[in-house]
């Protein structure tokens, strides 16, 4: 009789989509295509200047002390195809608050990751910023059909540990000495969301979302999820 090993269950072979340069419209917010031209002012003056350097403290690139630099950076992040960049608008105001990509693009896997994020002080903390996050999954899994929607970040990197599994990203461990960035070492920290997280992830990122969830003061009346570590 042959030996049998343990694999892994079948699943559709087919790939993901590939991400565009598309709109996707919100509540507060919009993710778009990142454009130098129109988006260039609003995020310079947001990410730049005294007090936003540590905006930059644990990316790749930045911060950005003058506008050509910066000019440069961008017009080289909306070339890009992988990452991918997209700009966050805020919707009243029409201001691009943020940048977002999605990266490591692999359709034959149908696995992607969201990073490279930089929300200006007019993002942090407000619902707009959650909203961009449950935009992009919801886009990655409706309608591209991902698999796995992945998170990293640096591991000293509390706030964005804590954003993570505020989003309902699931932690799988730290990578050590995974990268040099800016001549430093960095261990990576991993999260990552299904296929299968995701239903019940959209409910209650559009349960927190809803606008019956905020008092008149703009207040939140319940708090957004909570550790899904496993």
């Amino acid at each position: 009789m042959a030996e049998t090993v343990p694999i892994g269950p079948q699943v559709d072979p087919r790939p993901a989509r590939r991400p565009k340069r598309v709109a996707i419209t919100g509540r507060y917010v919009d993710v778009v295509a990142l454009d130098p031209g129109v988006h260039g002012d609003a995020l310079f003056h947001g990410t730049s200047g005294p007090g936003h350097d540590v905006l930059w403290a644990y990316l790749f690139d930045g911060p950005f002390h003058d506008r050509a630099s910066f000019n440069a950076a961008l017009e080289r992040k909306a070339g890009s195809e992988d990452p991918l960049f997209f700009a966050i608008v805020d919707r009243p105001s029409q201001h691009a608050v943020g940048l977002a990509s999605l990266m490591r693009i692999e359709p034959v896997h149908r696995v992607v990751e969201v990073g490279s994020i930089v929300y200006t002080p007019a993002l942090q903390r407000t619902r707009g910023g959650t909203e961009a996050m449950y935009l992009m999954a919801r886009h990655v899994f409706d309608e591209l059909d991902y698999r796995r929607y992945e998170w990293k970040c640096n591991a000293l990197n509390a706030p964005s540990r804590a954003a993570a599994l505020r989003l309902g990203f699931t932690f799988e461990g730290i990578f050590r000495q995974h990268m040099i960035v800016k001549g430093r070492s960095r261990d990576t920290a991993w999260y990552s969301m299904l296929d299968s997280d995701w239903p019940s992830r959209r409910r209650e990122l559009e349960r927190w979302l809803a606008p019956d969830n905020f008092d008149p003061d703009g207040r939140q009346r319940t708090r957004l999820g909570g550790p899904h570590d496993r």
